[in-house]
């Protein structure tokens, strides 16, 4: 007998209920299939919500916050709402002021405060310290008398300059750190105006911070691409292994690797030995503290992430695409350079994009190999952030980082997907 005809064959109902059953039933299991990928994941979303969303929402938001003047002279900034900033501010001003300067409870507060106006005129935290301690200066005194005592105890509150610092402060929210980043401001009116040139400087910090970059990515892909097709040459073997040595860097400290180039381009060091040595020179080079060693560092350090989108990108190039362009009469170098060098576009894409976005944020090696002049951007947000404790200032040029690899990346997608369009 047909071992087939003993099973229970399942019955058929000719509305077709049978069917929505099981479609049912389907849907069921795709939906608990995908909670379960949603539960396994979770974690992991959760851990780049609070380690990268959270901090980079605080980052955006600090660059436009500005709390110390707004919530400590509050009645102040009400004062001079209407002011036009031409003439002496209103006698109520000063009586706010007094008052605002009064109900601040800790000098530690009033420092913040004193050192936030400092940044915007100078000589505004002496004059800030010293009113807050020399109070009070009276009691219950009419407007005009607090104006009095305030002139009295420093002529400097007659000057509009410390006004309009405290009166362009008053919201708390501002844009003036985002435009200091690049080199505007504010004028007493309000109006978005370039910085003269002695105090212009972020531009130029930025346009070094690309050159740098831009350089260094160049180098990679001069030095990364003839290694990655030797690597893609090899068999598999001989590919790993030389992989590895490829890959020594990533386990050793960037600390480590820098003070090693330290010793290797000092004055004393190994390569200008060598130089002298074999005649190339008759002195030592300068190679450290300056552009050279920072470049030179850079390239080391960063030229794995080239390496690696290079290889995967030539592993997957058939080598028959060369070989039938020179059997249909190509020279090598000919067919190499218009058969096999388009078809790594991407990895040299990728690469070229991993390494420039990586370089524009490189804090350590400038700072311990380059000079004054050879400082990137991420070190003045170091300064502003240890220094200066100037947060709003920090988190403005980190916003400006971070806008500048978020183009980047658009740019490369969009080229990304012009090429699979042509394809």
């Amino acid at each position: 007998m047909n071992a087939t005809a003993s099973l229970p064959l399942m019955p058929l109902v000719a509305d077709g209920t049978t069917g929505p059953a099981l479609a049912a039933q389907l849907r069921r299991v795709e939906r608990r299939k995908r909670l379960r990928a949603i539960a396994l994941t979770l974690p992991l979303l959760i851990f780049l919500a609070v380690t990268f969303l959270v901090p980079l929402g605080a980052l955006l938001v600090r660059a436009v916050e500005n709390p110390e003047v707004a919530s400590t002279l509050s009645r102040t900034g009400e004062a001079l709402a209407g002011w036009d900033r031409e003439a002496a501010p209103p006698d109520a001003a000063y009586a706010a002021l007094l008052a605002d300067l009064a109900a601040i409870p800790e000098t530690a507060q009033a420092g913040v405060l004193a050192r936030r106006l400092n940044s915007e005129v100078s000589g505004a935290r002496s004059l800030i310290m010293g009113t807050y301690r020399a109070l009070p200066l009276g009691t219950n005194l009419s407007p005009q008398e607090a104006k009095e005592k305030l002139l009295a105890h420093d002529a400097r509150w007659a000057e509009l300059p410390y006004w309009w610092a405290i009166a362009k402060n008053s919201s708390r929210w501002t844009p003036d750190y985002l435009l200091t980043s690049v080199d505007l401001k504010r004028d007493a009116q309000g109006h978005i105006v370039r910085v003269g040139p002695e105090e212009a400087a972020f531009s130029d910090i930025l346009l070094r911070t690309f050159s740098i970059s831009a350089v260094v990515t160049l180098m990679c892909i001069l030095l990364g691409y003839p290694l990655a097709y030797w690597l893609s040459t090899l068999n598999e073997r001989k590919a790993n292994l030389m992989m590895i040595l490829v890959l020594l860097p990533f386990w050793t400290s960037v600390l480590v690797r820098i003070a090693a180039w330290i010793v290797l381009l000092q004055t004393n060091g190994l390569v200008n030995r060598f130089l002298m040595f074999t005649g190339l020179t008759g002195e030592p080079v300068p190679l450290l503290f300056n552009r050279l060693g920072v470049i030179i560092a850079m390239v080391h350090i960063l030229l794995p992430f080239m390496i690696l989108p290079l290889y995967s990108v030539m592993k997957s190039v058939p080598g028959n695409y060369v070989r039938a362009a020179v059997s249909l009469g190509s020279t090598p170098l000919a067919a190499f350079f218009r058969v096999y060098v388009p078809q790594t576009y991407p990895g040299v894409a990728a690469g070229g994009l991993l390494v420039f976005i990586t370089s524009i944020g490189y804090y350590v090696t400038p700072a311990l190999l380059g000079g004054a002049a050879d400082q990137m951007l991420s070190y003045y947000v170091a300064q502003y952030t240890n220094v200066d404790v100037n947060w709003g200032m920090a988190c403005a040029l980190g916003s400006v980082l971070l806008t500048t690899t978020l183009i980047l990346y658009a740019v490369y997608r969009r080229f990304a997907k012009a090429e699979l369009s042509l394809g």
